[in-house]
């Protein structure tokens, strides 16, 4: 009998069987390993996505009729290169709203693996009743329908301009009344509007959700913009962040004592998350170098988005 070659198998024998155990042992390690389903009451998990506003190219895109140096359709190829997640097509630099442009718009995103964040446009519902602020409120009611053919989940609105002729308190109800109108409209076709802190009537925190809370509406919520608070920029936008539906972050952002200072992204993303934001954060550039300065912004706050 060969003791050697006999050892060999021996060896090899016991070899195999410990590979086969360790394998099974793994298999029933890795079982116990699988995650179990999520609790259907768990809440979601904060998503930060990033778009870019066309509003930063605003002294070269197009207006209504007239062509500027690019146009919306440059502005989705840009953010592809860029790789960030979607753009805000600002409703003033739609060269034309008809179908076939809105189309061509909406076929030029897809394709370039992009989404729409949201749709700004500029209203004015601090007006008195009569035919001008109709025609405001039909101009959002507009939007509306073109960001339902374009797949906008949302409209950026204002409060509106001063109006001299009546106190904040006798603005307020036309206010009021001319948000819901709007947000039911807008609602009865799955769009959603966010009311964005941009000056009169909306200048802090507590003004906005004096709105919405007079309002009352399922689909009206927050477009919450980062630079606009004037003192506590970061207290204000925690504050609000919870009603966000819209985000828009900008370069610069307000200190408590109303100093002007480089925004800190990684500071805006986290209260964001801590509100469990789900959602976009659009850079909303407002100096005059985009080309040069977007990029860069875009880059820092790509890596706040990925801490």
């Amino acid at each position: 009998m060969d003791l050697g070659r006999s050892t060999r198998r021996t060896v090899l024998a016991a070899g195999v069987s410990t590979v086969a155990a360790g394998l099974l042992t793994g298999k029933r390690v890795l079982a116990q390993a699988e995650p179990s389903a999520p609790a259907k009451d768990e809440p979601l998990p904060p998503v930060v996505k990033v778009s870019v506003s066309g509003y930063g190219f605003r002294d070269f895109l197009d207006q209504p009729g007239k062509p500027g140096k690019m146009s919306l359709l440059d502005l989705a190829d840009m953010a592809a290169r860029w790789k960030i997640d979607a753009i805000e097509p600002t409703s003033y630099y739609f060269l034309k709203d008809d179908d076939e442009w809105v189309i061509a718009l909406k076929r030029k995103v897809f394709l370039n693996g992009l989404e729409i964040s949201g749709t700004p446009v500029g209203n004015n519902f601090c007006l008195p009743p009569g035919p001008e602020l109709t025609a405001q409120i039909n101009l959002v009611k507009k939007w509306v329908d073109i960001c339902v053919k374009l797949g906008s989940p949302g409209i950026r609105v204002f409060a509106g301009q001063p109006d001299k002729s009546r106190s904040r308190e006798q603005v307020f109800p036309t206010l009021v009344s001319a948000m819901k109108e709007a947000a039911d409209y807008a609602g009865s076709r799955g769009i959603f509007l966010g009311i964005e802190n941009h000056g009169f009537m909306t200048e802090t925190a507590d003004d906005v959700l004096r709105v919405l809370d007079a309002v009352k509406h399922d689909w009206l919520r927050i477009n919450l913009d980062s630079g606009n608070f004037r003192k506590d920029g970061y207290a204000q936008f925690a504050k609000l962040a919870p009603l966000a539906v819209l985000c828009q972050l900008k370069r610069d952002v307000h200190t408590t004592e109303g100093q002007t200072e480089p925004s800190d992204f990684e500071r805006l993303v986290h209260i964001l998350r801590e509100a469990n934001y789900r959602g976009y954060a659009a850079l909303e550039y407002e100096g005059k170098e985009p080309h040069k300065e977007i990029p860069v912004l875009l880059k820092k706050l790509q890596a706040a988005v990925r801490a």
